[in-house]
C-alpha cells in the first residue's frame, strides 16, 4: 500500500488526469513530470520518482465479503490497481529536453481508478498536497478532511477510537494512548489551518471527538 510521500502520487496522478481528461498521462520530459509532481530538478530526485511510481504501480488493493447464506457461503472478491501501463524514460544529458520520437513518459491509469475519479471526484488543494508531502500524516488528514468535508451534510461527529474512529479511518499507526493521540490530533490541525484557513475542523470541548462541516478545500488563486 503506499506508504510516506508515496502517498502523494495518486493524488498527484488524479489531478492531472482529470485535468487532460483521459487516462493516458504522457510528459516530454524529465523535467516536466519534476515539476508536475514537485520535486525538484535532479537525477537523484527523478530517480527517487520513478522508485515511487514502481511502488505504486507493484500495489494491489483486494476487497472482498464473506456471506452465509441459508444453504450455501458465498465469497466475493475483486482487487484494485492504480495503474495499467507505466513507461518512463530518463536521458542524463542536460541537454535532452525532449525525448524523440514515441519516448515520451507515458502513464495508463487503470480502468478502474480512472472510472473512480470521474464518478466520485473529490475536491482537494493540490499545491497543499505538495507542500505536507514531507509530513505523511497531515497529508492523511488534510485528504480525509477534504473527503469529509465536501460530503458532509452538516455539522458531523467523529470519535477517535473505535470501529469507526478517526484512528481507524486514517490507518497509519495505532494509539494506545488516548491523550497523546489527541495532541497529536491538534497540532496537525494547526498545520492543515495554515495551509487551508476556512477549514471548519476543530476538537469538541470536552475533547472526545473530531466536528467536521461542509466546505471545500480547494483555495481559489
Amino acid at each position: 500500500m503506499p506508504w510516506g510521500q508515496d502517498r502523494l502520487l495518486p493524488i498527484l496522478l488524479a489531478t492531472v488526469a482529470i485535468r487532460q481528461k483521459s487516462p493516458r498521462i504522457i510528459f516530454s520530459s524529465a523535467a516536466e513530470m519534476l515539476d508536475a509532481f514537485g520535486f525538484q530538478q535532479g537525477g537523484s530526485q527523478y530517480r527517487r520518482l520513478v522508485a515511487s511510481f514502481q511502488r505504486i504501480f507493484g500495489a494491489t488493493f483486494f476487497f472482498g465479503t464473506d456471506t452465509q447464506l441459508e444453504r450455501t457461503a458465498v465469497v466475493h472478491s475483486a482487487r484494485f490497481n492504480f495503474m495499467s501501463e507505466a513507461r518512463i524514460w530518463y536521458s542524463r544529458s542536460s541537454l535532452e529536453r525532449l525525448l524523440p520520437g514515441d519516448r515520451q513518459n507515458m502513464i495508463l491509469l487503470s480502468d478502474e481508478f480512472y472510472r473512480e475519479i470521474l464518478d466520485h471526484p473529490i475536491p482537494t488543494d493540490l499545491e497543499a498536497a505538495k507542500a505536507l508531502s514531507s509530513s505523511p500524516a497531515v497529508l492523511d488528514l488534510f485528504t480525509w478532511l477534504s473527503y469529509r468535508c465536501f460530503t458532509a451534510r452538516g455539522q458531523e461527529r467523529i470519535p477517535p477510537f473505535g470501529p469507526f474512529g478517526l484512528v481507524s479511518q486514517l490507518g497509519s499507526a495505532e494509539y494506545a494512548r488516548p491523550r497523546k493521540f489527541r495532541e497529536k490530533l491538534e497540532r496537525w490541525l494547526r498545520i492543515v489551518r495554515a495551509i487551508w484557513p476556512t477549514c471548519p475542523a476543530c476538537i469538541d470541548q470536552e475533547g472526545t471527538g473530531l466536528l467536521v462541516d461542509r466546505a471545500v478545500a480547494v483555495v481559489h488563486r
